[in-house]
């Protein structure tokens, strides 16, 4: 009867510990995946308020023409 309670009592103790560490991980990846889509939409919107502002003025823009080759400069 002895060695049940600690087989019980160890084995509980252990699937607390993993408890907090899939939390932990779970927590960490959450955090990764909020920075990815803040990170990415703001840079999809700087691309269409680009655009926005392109159609808007509708002149010649170094960055507006569509003839232009693509430098990765804003």
């Amino acid at each position: 009867m002895k060695s049940r309670i600690r087989r019980v009592a160890t084995s509980a103790g252990d699937r607390g510990a993993s408890a907090v560490e899939y939390a932990l991980m779970v927590a960490a990846i959450a955090a990764v995946i909020v920075a990815v889509v803040f990170g990415f939409g703001t840079l999809i919107s700087n691309t269409f308020q680009g655009t926005s502002n392109c159609i808007e003025n509708r002149q010649s823009m170094p960055n507006c023409d569509p003839q232009a080759p693509a430098t990765g400069q804003h």
